[in-house]
């Protein structure tokens, strides 16, 4: 029986996967693809054969948050059993970094870790989990005997001059591998493997082979996973789509490939499943809404003390949760250059506000304070953490509540992958305080509007998140704890989101016949507009007609009227 209980949305992703793998093994995948669009209602797009012929290549599209790295190790053996017929596979798990090769092992290692859990209670011992500079240690007699997982970057095998990477090199340690098989040249050719050439006999550092190896079966890491057609598993695949990345599976060979990404590549995925940001909300995986604040670039300091004080105030409700939570903001900082560094707001931080020197880390491409730190310890005082975009890949701490991006929204290129860091929902539970299930987001934008309307799109497009979803959960930040009861000296949160658009000055006259539309800056030839209630059909008409079209005032207008239904209480929503 299972340690750990799945959630639905993930026993739903894992019963779509071996529902068409083994109606695909019975009817082929062309069959089998059309039957899992339909069951799914999603529209009639052909199966794309044309990368790896009749080998099944299909991606679970899982939003950020969504734990595709345990659906990925569940699905080794769904694979093995519904497709590949193969009692102990060997699987080629590929990770686009290697930060997360290293994590990924030493989840896979760590023993009652779900991710090597999942493994062990289909294959028990019989269980090799290793690194592909670790693979000559498995015995021959394991393959076949025992499931094998190699873990590695893709960067391994995508490479422009295979004599350049060590995985296509003739190594002598799995000569025991090939001798029983006493392939000949032309044999291992027909069976597509490499042989030796030219170019092996001049690499450099080599000189167990002669010119009389020209020819015969290269005895290389490469050449064995090719022999053994491996299930390759590919995390974050959407970097995986490339020439390159092709040519180096058709070298592997595998017998599946499964994608896992939260943002497939348009037209070059198959993807047979997608999971919803508010079935990750359901099943308490992320904080959902997200508090959103917007701050202007020179008022970047009260976007800190904002931050600061919103953290202080979750913490006072932390006390109070049956499990240990201790809120974290994580401080995006602008590069060398801009005014607000990484440095300088750790000055800013012990100086002015006074925190102690010891509750923050700075985390950049150059200063690793949070390497060799367990955040979810109880005696970690870490609560601020300090970077520019080098928590990207490879960080993962469910205390993280608070994004404080300091770089401009619009032009900030890794603020999704960073939201992302807040969105994960303590021990994937929800808590008793209603502050504790949701993250918070303070952005430098001009207004609310170009700072909803640029994470709108960052959530889509970095995160995997449905257009409708990310639109209703990016809601105006009240400046409460709770988002629902007005603060001590503060009013009452108003009941519609904020709409601010530019248009032309030349629009000032047909404005002011909309008494609901209010001029609140003029900027040269522009104006700054606020809408004051909600949109009806009279105000959309004529904000699409007087604004110019890289304003993007339509799609503007769906998310706010997304964000209005979400202000709204449920009894008004019916």
């Amino acid at each position: 029986m299972s340690t750990f209980a799945l959630k639905n949305y993930q026993t739903k992703t894992l019963n779509a996967l071996s529902q068409f793998l083994q109606e695909s093994a019975t009817k082929g995948l062309e069959v089998a693809w059309a039957h899992a669009m339909a069951r799914q209602q999603m529209p009639s797009v052909p199966y794309r054969a044309d990368e790896l012929g009749g080998v099944p290549c299909v991606c679970l599209r899982v939003p950020t948050g969504g734990g595709k790295t345990l659906l990925a190790a569940i699905a080794i053996a769904r694979i093995a059993r519904d497709w590949a017929g193969q009692p102990f596979p060997l699987a080629l798990w590929l990770t686009p970094s290697d930060i997360i090769r290293t994590q990924t092992l030493d989840a896979l290692r760590t023993p009652g870790h779900p991710y090597g859990q999942a493994l062990r209670e289909t294959y028990g011992d019989r269980l090799h989990i290793v690194a592909l500079d670790e693979l000559h240690t498995v015995p021959p007699q394991a393959f076949g005997s025992a499931a094998i997982v190699v873990v590695a970057t893709i960067q391994t095998f995508r490479v422009e001059r295979k004599a350049d990477r060590k995985v296509y090199s003739f190594n002598e340690s799995f000569e025991p591998h090939f001798r029983a098989l006493g392939l000949s040249g032309e044999q291992a050719k027909q069976r597509g493997l490499a042989v030796v050439e030219q170019a092996d006999l001049e690499e450099q550092k080599q000189s167990f082979l002669k010119a009389s190896d020209l020819g015969r079966v290269k005895i290389s890491a490469a050449n064995l996973l090719a022999l053994m057609r491996p299930i390759v598993i590919v995390d974050e695949a959407h970097n995986a789509k490339t020439p390159k990345s092709l040519d180096m599976l058709r070298v592997i060979q595998p017998c599946a490939v499964l994608d896992l990404t939260a943002t497939p590549v348009p037209k070059k995925t198959n993807v047979l499943y997608s999971v919803s940001a508010r079935e990750l909300e359901a099943e308490e995986m992320i904080k959902l809404p997200i508090l959103l604040a917007e701050h202007t670039p020179d008022l970047w300091a009260d976007a800190v003390r904002d931050s600061i004080l919103r953290r202080h105030a979750l913490e006072k409700e932390a006390a109070n949760e049956p499990e240990y939570v201790r809120p974290i903001v994580l401080f995006q900082a602008q590069d060398k250059g801009g005014e607000v560094t990484p440095q300088a707001l750790k000055a800013h931080l012990i100086e002015v506000e006074k925190i102690p020197e010891y509750e923050i880390a700075i985390a950049t491409g150059t200063q690793r304070d949070l390497d060799g730190l367990n955040l979810f310890d109880p005696t970690c005082q870490i609560r601020y953490v300090i970077t520019v975009d080098a928590l990207r890949e490879g960080w993962d701490c469910s205390f993280a509540y608070v994004l404080c991006a300091l770089q401009n929204v619009r032009s900030n290129t890794a603020v999704e992958q960073l939201l992302g860091r807040v969105l994960r929902m303590p021990y994937a539970k929800r808590r008793k305080s209603p502050a504790l299930n949701r993250a918070y987001a303070q952005v430098i934008a001009k207004s609310f509007t170009d700072a909803a309307s640029a994470l709108v799109d960052k959530l889509v497009e970095g995160m995997g998140f449905n257009p409708i979803d990310a639109r209703g959960i990016l809601l105006p930040d009240p400046g409460d704890l709770f988002g629902d009861t007005p603060a001590e000296g503060k009013t009452a949160p108003q009941v519609y989101a904020p709409l601010e658009i530019s248009l032309p000055a030349s629009a000032r006259a047909e404005i002011a016949q909309h008494p609901d539309i209010e001029i609140v800056a003029q900027e040269g030839e522009t104006i700054q507009v606020r809408v004051r209630r909600e949109i009806t059909p009279v105000i959309e008409a004529a904000l699409i007609k007087l604004a110019k079209p890289e304003e993007r005032v339509a799609e503007k207008i769906e998310t706010k009227k997304a964000q209005d239904a979400a202000l709204r209480a449920p009894s008004e929503r019916g």
